[in-house]
Formats: C-alpha cells, sequence, structure tokens
C-alpha cells in the first residue's frame, strides 16, 4: 500500500492509524531477524504517535497526507529521548533535542517506528556494520542493501514502513533505492534541513525520502522541505515534449548487461511517451567523481579529528579512510572546490537544451555481502568504486537526483533521474510518470 493509499483509506475510516502502525510494527519485527533493518524500534512512541494522529482525524484535524503513516528514521537523525547512534560507538547516545526533520515529521502526524542500520558515521556503501551486523536486501538477503542508507532502503522496499528517511553523501539514497527497489530521492543541496543531523561531509551530505512511488516521495518532501507549499506531489504529469538528456560518454561504460538492457528500456518507454531524447556529452564525471573523493575524505577527517584518540571504536573500513583524508594537503582540498565550481557552471549550461538527465543509478546488480570487486571482462574493480561511480558526482554538484526502480527479471535495478537546481518537483513528477 502507498502513502497516498493509505491515506484515502484514513480519511474514509477504512482503516485508522493505530491499525496501520500495529501492522508495520508486526512486519519490523518480523523481518529484523532476517534483515536487520533497525537498530532501535520505537514501538511505545509510535502507538502513542498513531493514537494522536487518530484523534485528531476524529476531531476533524488534518496535518496533511502524511497524517497517521508509520516511517522510519535513518539512525543519524537526532530524536530527543530516543538513542541514535549513526552506527558507530563514537556517537552512540540519547540527544535531548530533536533534528528540523524529524520536528516537521511529527507536525505533519507521521508516526515514528524507528531508527534504521547504516554504514558506520554514513560512510560506505555496504551498511556491513561491525558494531550493529550487516543489514540484509529484502530480495536476497545474501547480498547487500546499499549503503549508507542501506536500513531504510530495506525498510521501505520491504514494505515495513510507508517511507523511511536517508541521507546521500555520495550516493547514499540512491544506491540502496536501487539496490533494493524502491525510490530514492536527493534533494537539492539544502533543499531540507540538516540540522540535527549527524554530519559526514558537510558540503555533500543531503538527506531526502526512500518510498514506494516517486508520488509518494513528493508528498514527503512537502512535509520537509525548507520552503512551504512546496507543490512536490504533482498528479497526471505527461513525458510530452520533456527534453530527455542522455549521456554519450561516461555513464554507458562499464554497464551490467542486465542494466544496459532496461535502461535502454526506460528510454523506449520515454520515446513511446512523446518525450524527445537528446544525447549528450556531459562534462567530464570522471574529475567530477576525484573533485568529491577529496572533498568528503577532507571533510570527514577533519570531523573526525577530535576523536583520532578513539582508533580502536572504529571499524577497520572507516578508520583506513580517515587517515587517508588525514594524509591530503590542504591544497587538494581547495583545488577540488575550487574545480567543483567550475564543474557546477559547465553542468548549468546543460539544462538549457535538456530538463532531465537519465543514467542507471548504478552500473552493477547488487553484491554479495563481503564481495570486493566486480568484473568487467579481464579487468576488475573495486565494488565501492562501482557502486558509487555513477551518483558520486552529482552530490558534488549539487544537483537533485531521483532513483527509481526498472522492470528486472532478476535483482533490483535503478534509473537515476537528474534535474536542474531547485527543479526537485520536477524530477520528481518524471519520474512518476515512468514509473
Amino acid at each position: 500500500m502507498t502513502i497516498q493509499e493509505a491515506a484515502r483509506k484514513l480519511r474514509a475510516r477504512e482503516v485508522s492509524s493505530a491499525e496501520l502502525t500495529n501492522e508495520s510494527l508486526r512486519k519490523i519485527h518480523a523481518e529484523q531477524p532476517r534483515l536487520n533493518a533497525f537498530i532501535t524500534i520505537t514501538d511505545e512512541v509510535a502507538l502513542e504517535q498513531a493514537k494522536r494522529a487518530d484523534d485528531d482525524f476524529a476531531r476533524g484535524i488534518d496535518r496533511g497526507p502524511l497524517q497517521g503513516i508509520p516511517y522510519a528514521l535513518k539512525d543519524l537523525f537526532k530524536t530527543a529521548g530516543i538513542r541514535t547512534t549513526g552506527g558507530t560507538k563514537i556517537f552512540d547516545h540519547v540527544p535531548d533535542h530533536d533534528c528540523v526533520v524529524y520536528e516537521k515529521l511529527r507536525a505533519a502526524g507521521a508516526v515514528l517506528t524507528g531508527k534504521t542500520g547504516l554504514h558506520e558515521l554514513a560512510y560506505g556503501i555496504t551498511s556491513n556494520n561491525p558494531h550493529f551486523g550487516a543489514v540484509r536486501n529484502p530480495h536476497d538477503p545474501a547480498r547487500i542493501p546499499g549503503g549508507s542508507s542501506g536500513g531504510s532502503g530495506a525498510a521501505a522496499a520491504a514494505g515495513m514502513v510507508f517511507f523511511a528517511m536517508g541521507s546521500d553523501t555520495g550516493g547514499s539514497i540512491r544506491i540502496p533505492a536501487a539496490y533494493c527497489g524502491c525510490v530514492g530521492l536527493k534533494p537539492t543541496y539544502g533543499r531540507v534541513s540538516r540540522v540535527g543531523c549527524m554530519p559526514l561531509g558537510n558540503s555533500l551530505d543531503h538527506m531526502g525520502p526512500m518510498t514506494q512511488t516517486a508520488r509518494d516521495a513528493g508528498f514527503v518532501m512537502d512535509a520537509i522541505a525548507n520552503e512551504p507549499n512546496n507543490g512536490f506531489s504533482i498528479p497526471g504529469f505527461s513525458l510530452a515534449g520533456v527534453r530527455i538528456g542522455v549521456p554519450q560518454n561516461f555513464y554507458n561504460e562499464r554497464i551490467a548487461p542486465e542494466i544496459e538492457a532496461a535502461f535502454a528500456d526506460a528510454l523506449k518507454r520515454a520515446e513511446a511517451a512523446d518525450a524527445r531524447l537528446v544525447p549528450l556529452t556531459v562534462p567530464d564525471p570522471a574529475a567530477i567523481n576525484v573533485a568529491g573523493r577529496v572533498i568528503l575524505l577532507a571533510e570527514v577527517s577533519a570531523l573526525m579529528e577530535k576523536y583520532s584518540s578513539r582508533r580502536d571504536d572504529f571499524g577497520s573500513d572507516v578508520i583506513a579512510l580517515i587517515d587517508q583524508g588525514r594524509m591530503l594537503a590542504a591544497t587538494d582540498y581547495v583545488n577540488a572546490q575550487r574545480y567543483r565550481r567550475v564543474a557546477q557552471r559547465q553542468w548549468a549550461e546543460l539544462w538549457k537544451i535538456v530538463d532531465v538527465i537519465l543514467t542507471p543509478t548504478a552500473p552493477i546488480l547488487p553484491p554479495l555481502i563481503g564481495q570486493a570487486d566486480v568484473k568487467w571482462n579481464l579487468e576488475s574493480e573495486d565494488v565501492r568504486l562501482a557502486t558509487t561511480r555513477l551518483v558520486r558526482g552529482i552530490n558534488v554538484l549539487g544537483l537533485p537526483a531521483l532513483s527509481i526502480p526498472l522492470h528486472s527479471d532478476s535483482l533490483p535495478i535503478g534509473l537515476q533521474i537528474i534535474g536542474a537546481p531547485f527543479q526537485d518537483h520536477f524530477v520528481l513528477a518524471v519520474g512518476s510518470a515512468m514509473c
């Protein structure tokens, strides 16, 4: 059931928030041993918030489409009185204040069922956490759900909740959306408040929703975005006349055959809906990725400097990245930020000729837990670098990007829809038309 369907049933008194919430909690507890999607399950909080939503309905108070809808927060969104860990021993605590996103969702009447698992510090793509265990893919528990928002992706895709909030610093909403088979939106940088969320890379972090449909993501954005009355939920949108950019470089290289075929089918469907496909040469995504890695390594290592005496409290993969960032020269960071501005100006020219750009979200199918490399003929590529290859640069650019599931006879495959700055609503409309 989607948010849209549940909202209609709640208002028609065909179901209560208490019933939706009890069913959500039942699914969470039933699936937790198999998927390990949650770090903390908030049964009492959920039932209390569900009762408040039902009482409001009874009094004729309607807070919008999220009222009475069960959801989850990635466990780096601070919640007063509720354990928040960031997936690490370093920050495991009970906050005394809420993040802005949680405040907004509570004001919208949504029902918090728990805090989802993630890669430690949100610094990785597997969600294989050394402190809280591996989160597992609902389509095949032997595989990763993607990271770092793996628990949110698994919970949304498995129907444990109607939506879950994630964070995206180098693809960490879109990757688990692609690997788990749900929708994930990285909004325009700054569109959703990061206040009260544990940071990773301050100039790269984005907060966004993971849902069943693009339309549902619009409902969540209406509640959490910084500007009121955003109108993200656009019904009845047609692709006719939409100029869709199709990159002829980088985004079509080293792509798994199943993903290549699914992407080609998506383009055919868009063209059949009277969209106009525009071949593009996009400005140097490889260089943008390099800049993104330098920026992230430096920003994380600076953030973690005060905890350098607690090396044993970090997982081995995370401390290795922190050490790598500490070896970067300040000039590398400054030059990466300078190049970032150049790349943003270059990409800004693309929006004069296209409305959105389509790419695969990930070039590979969900890897097995513990898998280190992926093979391309006689060459191999690190799984982490392969997984982030098509998404990392979009964080550097700060653009809105949506991942929606494509038809697949095997494992989930994602389609990435990239838009111009602050055109999040248009990206969601295109995604809704293509689902």
